[in-house]
């Protein structure tokens, strides 16, 4: 989430608003920004990641204005239709704010059976009678926190409205069951008397008839019924079939001829990354994956599978993500990473330059360091971090920003404390750097040391420029993009930031004359307060400790790890023996020991669940309280702790998390119930006994290590999808070696990109991955194509208004002979 730009001014003196944005799937918000104050131009920089856990129509981004006394107010929005999402992938786009109006606010789909039948009367004319059977609703949407769903259903035509027919109202849910039969007369005998506002139906009228079906939310507010979707139906599709069912998905309501200029509301700047990927079972990726596995052992590395992905990706980043996620997941990531820096460092001319470019190999230790390093960062940073962004001590020592009655020597003075504070608390955390890491970091440091014999500092050099370099200083510059905040810094502690992360930077990089590594005057000056050997010697400590080879993890285990918090909202566990079973909103927080939950942030926890009494961390059905996204923890003696999440992404966390940190739980249960104990039985099975065996089995997963986050064989289809879009690389790199190996003179220049070391071998793994993938496209293909046969438009999981399914079918008859 970038910036948004020339938003309509405030109708009040001031003109300025306070604004923020959300993201939203459909409707549901699942994650917000925070507010920037008197802006037309607000800049968020807002980073948001998310497993998208469900199905959804549009990716939407709307846009704020906080109001302290009313409901906050919408100023406009983006939405994103799911098939247009590759259009913008991964490049920052403007794109122009849309008008919102609750006409156009639409989610869901609809169940509809519709039934055209010929009636005989007793003078034996024929007439037609038309029965709406409104079946259900998925997926409408909560507005105002409710959901009391009902539906009308009208018979229209040029000449004639019929009456509106109402459904019963479905209270608290937004899956609704209405199950409910209309009648309607579409054409009349000539002899029918009976008083009415239409004449004779003749067929040519029929077929200019439509069917309208309207869902409502039942409001108790003054303003009436809110308009959640509407559905028109023109009745000539049932001159072939006298009946039709299908799933419809709900449209906005048709506005007229309203006209709205799209440029009056500004614009919001984005950068959207949105992946999709099929991922078969684990058998079919055998091939690519034991290929890939292989890289670290073979002879030399540039001719491995791995390697030569980051040869043919554009960014180095692309490769780098999901080798490093497939490497921790087998337990391959320390040999791979050794290997290709073995071959990196022998390249490097310059000990000075050791890892400095934008290689294969620094991106992927980078990444390994972000995976593994979280919650180092955490135990370290994050402390500290929090204290700055709260106290916002004034820290500015360039004189020239200097503001109105701040004085330059306390300045630096708080800055110098922040900085000492800093680096006492990295250069101390030597023994609670992950293993993963400092074996790493073993293997770049001896290949170095070997590598520069004559250099004494390139031991540690190597060592600091990730540590320091790429982790450390980028961790405090934007604490955001590491976890250790959820928002981007305001200016001020992002300036205060920048000035220690540039100082730490400078103490880790070891460089002998470092007040000349500033451009500016006034960091030179300031850096001099750490000129002392006791800092150069307290770095050299730190990186020997993190990358000696006899190093073991003594990790304290004392120290309890912040996993995630955040409000939820919790049903009592009935441990008060009279006490109401009502709903609460509650700071919930989860630890590596316990996960507790208190009033609000910082006060003593009311309720404390040790890890080893989580048996079990499983979806609770809608059913249950008539309330979505709730999931539930269970503890021995069957006492369950019911919760709501803010949304599905939250929900999806939550559930993910806790049953990562209890899966090795001795007493993990195998079966649960996935609905409540209400009024003397369970909801999902029936059973009466609040004690009987859960009637459906547990979701499984994996230990709680660094593995846990990583689906190998989702990480290896990744792979594959990079390979098969670069192909034409793959085959000019084959090209490239036949070249080599047959002419030894100088290269041509669109060879000369690749790192070919041994052209033979590089061929051979090259030859293999092109014989992988093709195999892997195929199944592919075969997929689409049986999917395509068994998948009928209309269908709950393809409603008619499926407009990605539409382009689906385009696509298979123009490559098949199916049609439909």
């Amino acid at each position: 989430l970038g910036e948004a730009k020339n938003l309509p001014t405030y109708p009040g003196p001031n003109k300025m608003r306070d604004c923020y944005c959300t993201v939203n799937l459909d409707q549901e918000e699942v994650f917000r920004t925070k507010i920037v104050e008197k802006s037309l131009c607000p800049f968020y920089g807002e980073d948001f990641y998310c497993e998208i856990p469900r199905t959804f129509r549009h990716l939407s981004f709307y846009i704020f204005d906080r109001d302290v006394f009313r409901r906050d107010s919408i100023i406009g929005k983006v939405a994103i239709q799911k098939e247009d999402l590759q259009k913008y992938h991964n490049r920052d786009t403007w794109f122009q704010l849309q008008h919102v109006d609750a006409d156009s606010e639409v989610q869901g789909k609809v169940h509809l059976e519709l039934r055209l039948s010929e009636v005989i009367t007793d003078t034996g004319v024929v007439c037609h009678k038309l029965a709406t059977r409104v079946l259900e609703c998925q997926g409408l949407p909560i507005v105002n926190g409710q959901c009391d769903p009902y539906a009308t259903v009208t018979l229209a035509g040029p000449s004639r409205q019929s009456e509106a027919k109402k459904t019963k109202v479905k209270k608290k849910t937004n899956n609704p069951h209405f199950d409910e039969v209309f009648y309607f007369e579409v054409t009349r005998p000539s002899s029918y008397n009976k008083k009415s506002q239409f004449d004779i139906e003749d067929v040519d009228e029929v077929d200019k008839m439509e069917i309208r079906v309207d869902l409502w939310n039942a409001s108790n507010l003054k303003f009436g019924d809110e308009f959640l979707g509407e559905l028109r139906l023109p009745l000539k599709f049932l001159r072939q079939s006298s009946s039709y069912e299908a799933w419809y998905f709900l449209q906005p309501r048709d506005n007229g001829n309203k006209s709205l200029k799209p440029d009056d509301l500004g614009s919001l700047r984005l950068n959207v990354v949105y992946t999709e990927d099929h991922v078969f079972s684990s058998d079919y990726y055998s091939p690519l994956r034991d290929l890939l596995l292989k890289s670290a052992d073979v002879e030399p590395v540039s001719a491995s599978a791995a390697h030569i992905l980051g040869e043919v990706c554009r960014e180095k980043q692309e490769a780098a993500i999901p080798l490093v996620r497939l490497f921790l997941h087998y337990g391959r990531v320390v040999p791979f990473i050794s290997a290709i820096a073995s071959a990196e460092v022998k390249r490097t001319q310059d000990p000075n330059t050791i890892f400095r470019g934008n290689s294969l190999t620094s991106k992927c230790i980078d990444e390994t360091m972000k995976l593994a390093g979280m919650h180092y960062l955490q135990v370290t940073l994050k402390p500290i971090i929090d204290e700055i962004c709260q106290v916002h001590k004034p820290c500015e020592i360039d004189p020239v920003k200097l503001k109105d009655g701040e004085n330059l020597e306390n300045n630096r003075e708080n800055l110098r404390q922040y900085v000492d504070r800093i680096f006492t608390v990295i250069t101390k955390s030597g023994v609670s750097c992950p293993t993963v890491m400092c074996d790493i970091f073993f293997s770049l440091r001896e290949s170095a040391a070997k590598r520069f014999q004559g250099d004494l500092d390139v031991r540690y050099t190597a060592v600091s420029s990730f540590i320091f370099l790429r982790f450390f200083a980028p961790a405090i510059l934007s604490p955001n993009l590491f976890q250790l905040t959820p928002h981007h810094p305001d200016p001020q502690t992002s300036r205060t930031l920048t000035l220690i992360s540039k100082t730490i930077q400078t103490l880790g990089s070891l460089s002998k004359s470092k007040s000349a590594n500033f451009k500016e005057s006034y960091m030179a000056t300031f850096y001099d307060y750490f000129n002392e050997q006791k800092y150069a010697d307290a770095v050299k400590n730190f990186l020997d400790l993190i990358s000696s080879s006899g190093r073991r993890d003594h990790k304290s285990i004392e120290q309890p790890i912040l996993l995630k918090e955040g409000f939820m909202i919790k049903r009592a566990q009935g441990r008060k023996r009279f006490g109401m079973k009502n709903f609460k909103k509650r700071w919930f927080r989860l630890t590596n020991h316990e996960f507790t939950y208190q009033k609000s942030k910082g006060d003593h926890p009311l309720c404390s669940i040790p890890i080893e009494n989580i048996l079990a961390v499983e979806r609770l059905e809608e059913e249950s309280f008539k309330m979505k996204n709730m999931f539930q923890v269970i503890q021995p003696e069957r006492r369950v702790l019911y919760i709501q999440a803010n949304n599905c992404v939250e929900a999806k966390d939550w559930i993910d998390i806790l049953t990562k940190v209890s899966q090795c739980n001795k007493k993990r249960l195998t079966v649960y119930h996935p609905s409540a104990y209400l009024n003397g039985h369970w909801l999902c099975c029936k059973a009466t006994a609040d004690n009987t065996p859960g009637c459906t089995p547990c979701t499984g997963g994996l230990p709680a290590n660094i593995q846990l986050d990583i689906d190998g064989d989702r990480e290896t289809e990744r792979i594959y999808s990079l390979f098969n879009l670069y192909m034409p690389k793959l085959e000019k790199m084959q090209e490239a070696c036949g070249s080599k190996s047959v002419y030894d003179g100088p290269e041509e220049e669109e060879y000369s990109t690749f790192i070919i070391d041994d052209p033979k071998e590089t061929y051979k793994t090259l030859k293999l991955i092109i014989e992988g993938v093709g195999t892997l496209e195929q199944e592919h293909a075969q997929y689409k194509r049986d999917k395509f046969k068994k998948t009928k438009y209309g269908s709950q999981e393809h409603p008619i208004g499926d407009k990605s399914f539409q382009t689906y079918i385009r696509q298979q008859s123009e490559i098949s002979a199916h049609s439909i």
